[in-house]
């Protein structure tokens, strides 16, 4: 009786979980471009300030309210503002001068800075304070779980608006505050997350 040789079987991979998120990511074209846009915007806001010619405050008396320069031929859109500034088009203001004479581009950028400072920072104290206290109030359970995630439920139902004209009151106004405020109200959903992962 001859023997029958099986095809071999080709063997066959799994895939992890990040594995096929990636994937799934790549294959939406949208989204790739969004973040490929993103990271040019991250990218220039955190270089243009250091080697743009322009200081966020100087102000240029002789160029105020300048219109960007007319690279599309649309000289018409801007009116006559466009002929009272010619030196705009040669100092590099790239997005044209405010109502003070300062320069637009620097002072977009700076707020990118400021916009992606707060959203990195914030979101790290979100993260430690919730996963932190979700963590804790899943482990020990009962009683001392019930006390925990009132409070959580407390801080919900407090408007966010509220929450910050509250500190602003009691801290005063700076810059620290914007991390504060976000920070302290966005971990509550993570803390119920993990809580709800640790049970």
């Amino acid at each position: 009786m001859a023997s029958v040789t099986l095809p071999t079987q080709r063997e066959i991979k799994g895939r992890s979980l990040w594995q096929d998120a990636r994937r799934r990511l790549f294959a939406n074209k949208a989204a790739v471009t969004s973040m490929i846009v993103l990271a040019v915007i991250a990218t220039m806001s955190v270089v243009m300030p250091n080697i743009w010619p322009h200081e966020y405050d100087a102000v240029y008396i002789d160029r105020i309210s300048c219109p960007p320069p007319d690279y599309l031929g649309m000289t018409g859109l801007f009116g006559s503002q466009a002929e009272l500034c010619p030196t705009a088009v040669g100092e590099g203001h790239l997005f044209g001068t405010d109502a003070n004479g300062r320069d637009l581009f620097i002072r977009v950028m700076l707020g990118g800075r400021v916009s992606l400072s707060i959203g990195l920072v914030a979101t790290m104290v979100a993260l430690f304070i919730g996963v932190l206290y979700g963590a804790t109030a899943g482990f020990l359970g009962g009683r001392i779980d019930n006390i925990m995630m009132r409070f959580v439920d407390v801080m919900y139902a407090l408007p966010f608006i509220f929450f910050v004209i509250i500190l602003v009151v009691v801290f005063g106004r700076n810059f620290i505050l914007m991390f504060i405020a976000i920070g302290a109200v966005e971990w509550l959903t993570m803390a119920r997350l993990v809580r709800g992962q640790t049970l």
